[in-house]
């Protein structure tokens, strides 16, 4: 157990060769206590920078605007749209019905869906789609 091999392979020629060194026992035991004198110790792990941090908050600041800020500004638009619906004002509900305001109350307005026959329905301020009175002003 005293040789170590080593086997190369040369670009010369395409020859190979395989050569063989004696070691000494006390090369062999400087080796090995090299190698056992050295702890191993794992890779260090950066800790949190400022820059992460930061990245993190910024993820949290997207994510509020897009999941809680957008739809509350959207539900606010609409409970004041309806706060300012006023009689005679031309509403499509959120089922598409077309019709004209005729009485608004605190939990259900009055719309006047055909002039005709003078048919009217009652719905909840929340059905009320949009008021196209106020678009076409």
């Amino acid at each position: 157990m005293n040789n170590i091999w080593i086997i190369a392979q040369a670009d010369t020629n395409g020859a190979s060769e395989v050569t063989s060194e004696t070691v000494t026992e006390e090369q062999l035991t400087t080796a090995t206590q090299t190698d056992s004198n050295t702890p191993a110790t794992p890779p260090k792990k950066p800790g949190f920078q400022s820059q992460q941090i930061i990245f993190f908050v910024l993820i949290a600041a997207v994510f509020y605007f897009l999941m809680f800020r957008g739809p509350r500004k959207k539900q606010q638009k609409h409970v004041q749209m309806v706060k300012s619906l006023q009689k005679n004002d031309k509403v499509r509900t959120i089922g598409g019905i077309i019709g004209t305001v005729i009485e608004v109350k605190d939990d259900e307005i009055t719309v006047k869906i055909d002039e005709s026959n003078n048919t009217k329905i009652k719905v909840a301020p929340e059905a009320i789609g949009r008021n196209l009175s106020q678009e076409n002003k």
